[in-house]
């Protein structure tokens, strides 16, 4: 029997891929009895950007989720994507955070764990996929498939051997930027059938318009386990339809035996719950053949465009675009997956806004050249490497068998505030993020209801509150008033908390405006500013909107030019913002956890 078996990822990737991983829990439990009904091998659910997104956006618990899921499909083994020993967070982790992390998953509902690394390096695979085993689950190895002069189809086989020798259960070729064509598909697997022993499992994307035919001949050549979305969410940058697989294998040796009347069931389910969603509706919808050209992932293109929208500069896209593949090859062909597509992203976005290539490098680049994040492909570009690291010696090791059990560590840092180790592991991943969920779920019970409305007869009176909680386009935040301006003023500052985040508003009062009475008022805003824009040499400004992780000097205190002044955080990557002079600080205009913008003076440098 050559039965072809699905994993379908509805509820993972096809919404990470289409509306950057908004899908709420509540809009995923009720499809889940119709779902364990359907016969899966697999449902892909957990991992990813999934975590993050539940804590930064959602404000929900991605534990809980996970353990809600595992109730609601009791038939239906529940699979995650993890990044070796990366995890689900943008750096490397102790070996205890790692096999601590794949406990509490495998106990809260995880069955098959696909583990890849960023860089195809086995090294970074190995305690991930000891610790599955341990649990007694299903290990799957992961080739992250692209195409440079460092990757050829010797390469991807003697890679699957490795996973092999390591006791993986199965190996998915995990083809997340839609790079493979039909021919190549059915070289590659044909070559690994013949090279492993254990079944093998293909993970395509649809953005470039092959992916329905890299499926029909990856399965000629002897796949028998294949992604897919349902219909309602597949295409684009997101996957090939599950209905289509089904119906084109119906009949065949490779029959799904799954039924389309109850596909079509829960399909016209999801297809109403995407509706809820169109504010994150990606513009980068359909079939975008670029992607052989610039091999940019299709959830790496939304974010990209966010960020150039944010900065004015979306016009710019396409030479961004350009230097992603300069990038990429500077730094040794790495594949395009996260975190390695952020880090070619996010320093390819500076190298187009700049102006100068690597005039501004990432922490995470010098991280990078420093082996930081394992041995890339190919020999990365020597004289940038330099730049980035100076004299300190690339590191050759396992980067984990640089760090020391953290565990505990980051218990003890977190505190009261963890009920348990999955509250500890979500700070890990997290720390600002986490810290923050933990922060507001331990004050739940102190925040007054929100704000009630008034009608549109003006009836119903407004509670007096200073915090509550605020619901908008599919989105909760907690806002806390924590101060005005004098009444008397046309234009009266207020001053909030967002989720923590200081935030000013500029009100300009066309009736009048009442935060602790009845009386209806209708207001203009926009954000205002008390940061005037860089003049000096010395005005230290940023090149794209972000958040503020640390502020490294004080007044009056002297620096050196290129001296570490800031680290900031955009597109989930830090940078170090540097002196351009030597000097004295005359002014400091942002503190830790503030939003920045481009063209705002952060700190004043003054020659002596």
């Amino acid at each position: 029997m050559q039965k072809v078996h699905i994993t379908d990822v509805i509820l993972r990737d096809a919404h990470q891929s289409l509306i950057a991983t908004r899908l709420r829990t509540e809009d995923m439990l009720p499809a889940c009895t119709m779902l364990d009904d359907l016969g899966y091998w697999s449902l892909e659910c957990w991992g990813g950007a999934t975590f993050d997104a539940c804590l930064r956006f959602l404000k929900e618990d991605p534990w809980q989720r996970l353990s809600q899921l595992q109730a609601a499909l009791p038939k239906t083994p529940l699979q995650m994507l993890l990044r070796g020993q990366n995890l689900l967070g943008y750096r490397h982790y102790s070996d205890d955070v790692v096999r601590a992390f794949i406990g509490r998953a495998a106990a809260n509902g995880i069955d098959v764990f696909r583990i890849f690394d960023a860089l195809n390096d086995v090294r970074n695979l190995k305690t991930a996929i000891e610790a599955t085993k341990n649990e007694g689950k299903h290990a799957q190895g992961t080739l992250c498939y692209t195409t440079s002069p460092a990757h050829d189809i010797n390469s991807f086989v003697g890679l699957a051997k490795e996973l092999a020798e390591l006791g993986c259960d199965s190996i998915a070729i995990k083809d997340m930027a839609g790079l493979l064509t039909p021919f190549a598909a059915f070289e590659l697997v044909k070559a690994l059938q013949d090279a492993v022993t254990i079944p093998l499992h293909l993970h395509t994307h649809a953005t470039s318009g092959l992916a329905e035919m890299c499926q029909l001949k990856a399965i000629e050549a002897g796949c028998r386990h294949v992604d897919t979305a349902l219909s309602s969410w597949s295409g684009g940058t997101s996957h090939p339809a599950t209905e289509g697989l089904v119906m084109a294998l119906k009949g065949t040796d490779y029959d799904t035996g799954l039924d389309l009347d109850k596909l079509q069931t829960v399909n016209a389910y999801f297809a109403e719950v995407r509706k809820k969603y169109r504010r994150f509706e990606s513009e980068f919808t359909g079939v975008d053949t670029r992607v052989h050209v610039f091999q940019v992932p299709g959830g790496m293109i939304s974010n990209l465009a966010n960020q150039l929208r944010e900065r004015n500069a979306l016009d710019r896209i396409d030479e961004v675009y350009k230097e992603i593949p300069a990038v990429r090859k500077d730094l040794g062909y790495p594949p395009l997956v996260t975190p390695t597509s952020q880090i070619v992203g996010t320093q390819a976005v500076l190298n187009v806004l700049t102006g100068k290539r690597y005039e501004t490098i990432t922490n995470e680049v010098k991280r990078y050249l420093q082996g930081g994040y394992g041995q890339a492909p190919a020999p990365v570009d020597s004289a940038l490497q330099k730049r980035a690291i100076g004299s300190e010696e690339p590191m050759d090791c396992r980067p984990a068998d640089l760090l020391k059990p953290e565990f505990e560590h980051l218990r003890r840092e977190i505190g009261h505030l963890a009920q348990n180790d999955e509250d500890v592991l979500s700070y890990a991943m997290f720390p600002e993020v986490g810290k923050q969920f933990l922060e507001q779920r331990s004050n739940d019970a102190l925040v007054p209801e929100p704000l009630e409305l008034l009608t549109e007869n003006g009836e119903g009176v407004r509670k007096a509150a200073t915090e509550f909680n605020v619901a908008l386009h599919g989105e909760s935040y907690h806002v806390k008033v924590t101060g005005a301006g004098p009444k008397n003023q046309t234009l009266r500052h207020f001053y909030f908390m967002v989720d923590g985040v200081p935030e000013e508003i500029l009100v300009e009062t066309l009736d009048e405006i009442v935060l602790d009475g009845g009386t209806q008022g209708a207001v203009k805003s926009t954000i205002a500013s008390k940061r005037r824009r860089p003049s000096a040499e010395g005005d230290i400004a940023v090149s794209m909107p972000c958040n503020i992780l640390e502020v490294m000097v004080k007044v009056g205190q002297k620096v050196v030019a290129g001296q570490a002044l800031l680290v900031t955080e955009a597109m989930k990557m830090e940078t170090e913002i540097t002196s351009p002079i030597s000097g004295v600080v005359k002014a400091v205009h942002v503190v830790k956890g503030e939003p920045a913008n481009p063209d705002e003076v952060l700190i004043e440098i003054v020659t002596e």
